[in-house]
Parts: C-alpha cells; structure tokens; sequence
C-alpha cells in the first residue's frame, strides 16, 4: 500500500489519522506497525502540517497535541527522513543567530551532564555543599534559554502566523514552558543548602537529567522542524523585521554575527502616513503626531490595545518596559501572544468584557524583585459598543514603598 501514499497530501493526511489512533488510546507498538506499512518516510514539515491538522479538523486542543508530543516523536522515529543539511544562511541572519546560540546551549548542557557522575559518586549523607555548588554555577548558563524562546515566540511565531501556520507553534511554546519549569524547578531544589548526597543525587536524576534532555529536545525541534519551515515561508523582508527587533528580547550566551543585510519592511498598502506637523483632533484638544507619539512614551506605564476582533493594534514604546514588545505582534491574535497555559484566562477576561459583564480585571506579580501591577480595562464607545481591550502594566516597586511626605522639589 505504501506505492499509494506518493505525494505529501495524501502523506500528511496519513499521518494525520495514524496518530489519531495514538490519542484514542491504541498501543503505539500497533500504531508504529501501521506507519510503517503505510508510509516509508515523512519530513519534519509534514509533521508539522499533520499537528496543525489535528487541532484545525480534529478539534484536538494545543494542549492534548504537546502532551502526546513524545509520544508521537517515538512513533514517527522510525519513518522519519534524515535529518538534512541546514540551509545556509549569512552570518548574523536571525536563523544563524538562533543556531549560534543553540551550540552555546549544546556546550551548556554538556558542562552540565560532566558534573552529574561526581554526583552518582557521592555518598548517601552529610551536605555535599562543593559538589552542589558546582552544579547549580554550571546550571546558571541554560536559564539564559528564555532570551532564546522568547525571541523565537513573539517574532518568529507571529510571522509564522501570518502565513496561516499556528498549530505548530502552540505547540512548541508549550513544550518551551515545560523546559522552563524543568530547569527552574532544577535550579530551586539545588539553591537548597541542606541537601544530602542521597536528596542531590536525585534531585540530578529526577529533575535536572529530564530537563538537560527537554533542552536538547527543543534544539532538535527546532532545527529539523521550526527553521526549515520558516526559511522556507517567511521573505526577506519579514526576516529583516525579525533582525530589526530581536534586540528588544536580547540574546542567549552569544552574539549576533555581522553580515547580513535585512531588506527594508514595507508598510501595509492601507497604511496611512501623517506628517509629524499635522495635528490630530481631539474632543478635548489636539496634538502633532511628534506629541502624541512623546506622551505615550512618556507614560510610566505600558499600554497596550487589543481590538474588537482580537488583534494587538498598538502598543506604547516607552524606555523601561515591564515586558518586552516587539512590532512583529502587530495584527497577532492576542490569544496567541500568550503562552498555552495563560490562554483560558485571556479568552475568559475578552468574553466578559464583550459580554459586558465586566469592564476591568487586576493582577499583580512579584517578577524579578518588581511588584508588578496589571490591569485590563474594555474600552467601550459613547452607545457601549465594544472597541477593545487595553492593557496598562505598571512596576509599583518605587511607588510601595514611598513614605511620609515629598513638597519640596528634587531631582
């Protein structure tokens, strides 16, 4: 039957329903017979296709895909392709930059893995505080990966989304906050000063071994999936904006190369430039565009405003942000902006607001030593109608803990 199943439509759609048998609870020794019976090899970019088809058709939600990830993966080992050569690309190219950094984060792991027999070796007893320190100061380079997955999530996921493609990256985000938890959850249990060789050794067993394997993972998810896809879809022009705004989220271990040359984003056809003479006005006043613009930047908040369908339409630029924004999330589904585990919060606060029966939801975090205070206001026209969302961030550190009284002027 495998003659039959020659060309990627009819492959992906294979795949599509073999692995629909997996997340019915069929024994993935029966499915992976069935496979290979009926398909000989797959790519990584059908795969991809395949999970956005899952979501898309099956209605099977990000979160049951990323939990049978591993799974799939073991099941598809065996008729996956080889991997291929990475497409060459300039040295500074976002692409080279994201595989740069995952040979640092390769480099990590291994320090990491080198230290983990020492720690087999110990004894049961006492507070093995060298053998601990060790670990945990050879941890401390792999939480740089959040500079890695953030840039990835907010810029190439939404360019990605562009293209029609989300189903992959709801995925990958996931599994990115898993790694995350892993490695923090490794990180807190050996800043423990009272572990003893027995609780460190299985803290490098249990937790830290799975997560050095999660981050390894990824690094193959990435290069045999995510960027293939992508330097196969996105135009230079969008890689330019991905170069042009990667600086907003940093970067993880190296430095960008020098050598590539972006091509320069064109605006929206529909897009209207207004001269910064020219003033626009207001009910209560108006303001040049220059002033506009100063004043949003000048807040000592972050705004942020989602349209009535959904979309992130504009977001203030001011110097101390309390999150990073880029201008790739323009026209993002604000459902997408966020990770797979805040989602059900984000469409419950938008399906109260449209709904009318709330105008404002609150939170407040401790990131980072910053009391942060986040706030959700529906922005509503004179007759009520629903316009949006606005979203307005605040670090209240400085303002907490102010006390008695300033009426003199200072500096």
């Amino acid at each position: 039957m495998s003659e039959l199943i020659n060309n990627q439509a009819h492959r992906i759609e294979t795949l599509k329903e073999v692995i629909l048998h997996l997340h019915r609870g069929e024994a993935p020794a029966d499915v992976r017979a069935r496979l290979k019976a009926l398909v000989s090899e797959v790519d990584a970019n059908e795969i991809a296709a395949m999970e956005q088809k899952l979501m898309a058709e099956e209605g099977l939600s990000a979160e049951q895909v990323r939990s049978m990830c591993d799974l799939h993966a073991d099941v598809l080992g065996e008729v996956m392709a080889a991997p291929r050569a990475p497409k060459e690309v300039p040295p500074g190219h976002p692409v080279d930059t994201f595989r740069r950094e995952n040979r640092a984060l390769e480099q990590a792991v291994a320090k990491v893995r080198g230290q983990l027999p020492a720690i087999a070796a110990l004894g049961d007893g006492g507070t093995p505080a060298e053998a601990r320190l060790a670990l945990l100061e050879a941890l401390a380079p792999l939480l740089d990966v959040e500079k890695h997955y953030s840039r990835k999530e907010h810029l190439v996921f939404s360019v990605l989304e562009r293209h029609g493609t989300t189903g992959p990256s709801k995925v990958m985000w996931g599994k990115d906050d898993e790694v995350r938890e892993q490695l923090k959850g490794a990180r807190a249990a050996l800043g423990e000063p009272t572990l003893c060789g027995a609780e460190l050794k299985f803290v490098a067993a249990s937790l830290l071994a799975p997560a050095l394997a999660a981050v390894e993972s990824m690094i193959y998810k990435e290069e045999q999936i995510l960027f293939p896809m992508a330097l196969g879809m996105f135009t230079e022009a969008e890689w330019g904006e991905i170069w042009s705004q990667s600086p907003e989220y940093g970067w993880c271990l190296v430095e960008p190369a020098q050598g590539f040359a972006p091509a320069r984003p064109q605006l929206p056809e529909d897009a209207i430039q207004l001269p910064p003479a020219r003033a626009v006005q207001l009910p209560s006043g108006a303001l040049a565009l220059e002033q506009l613009l100063g004043i949003f930047n000048s807040l000592p908040v972050d705004l942020t405003f989602v349209d009535a369908e959904d979309r992130v339409a504009f977001f203030s630029e001011g110097p101390e942000r309390v999150f990073a924004r880029s201008r790739a999330i323009l026209g993002r589904e604000v459902q997408n902006c966020h990770p797979p585990k805040s989602l059900a919060t984000v469409e419950r606060i938008l399906a109260d607001f449209k709904a009318g029966r709330q105008s404002v939801a609150e939170f407040w975090i401790q990131m980072g030593g910053k009391f942060v205070h986040i706030r959700y206001f529906a922005v509503r026209d004179e007759a009520g109608k629903y316009l949006g969302c606005l979203e307005v961030t605040q670090d209240l550190t400085r303002l907490r803990a102010l006390q008695g009284e300033r009426r003199l002027l200072e500096y």
